[in-house]
């Protein structure tokens, strides 16, 4: 078995940047487990979202009669947790911190504030005023 560089590309990691300089094992590009477990929580309810939201309208839907919403709870109940919208926790995308998030940008306000301080970040200007 012939192995060279390029062919571990993508289990090696090489950037000057790192403290120590050289290859570096990556088993895959989130920060740390809990933003893969968000990641996985955000595709999940992404892909199943239309039909929890049929089943969910038909179990609340008083009109109906008691038996098709009794069906519509256990269809409900088939569902994976990780499907609820709720489990859905805001991560910064850089660091996955979980508090302080700006929402629009999705990263934490630390992080945000350096980007914004060295023109990263479009549309975001320093308040002036006097």
């Amino acid at each position: 078995m012939n192995l060279n560089i390029s062919s571990l590309g993508k289990y090696v990691w090489k950037s000057q940047n790192l403290a120590g300089y050289g290859y570096q094992q990556v088993r895959n590009k989130w920060v740390n487990w809990m933003m893969v477990r968000d990641v996985k929580r955000r595709r999940m309810s992404a892909e199943n979202f239309l039909e929890r939201t049929r089943v969910n309208a038909l179990r609340k839907n008083d009109v109906l009669p008691v038996e098709i919403r009794e069906i519509a709870d256990k269809e409900i109940a088939k569902f994976e947790l990780n499907t609820q919208p709720m489990r859905i926790n805001n991560r910064c995308v850089i660091t996955s911190r979980p508090r302080g998030i700006v929402k629009e940008w999705r990263m934490s306000r630390i992080v945000w504030r350096h980007l914004a301080d060295y023109n990263k970040l479009s549309g975001v200007q320093r308040a002036m005023w006097g």
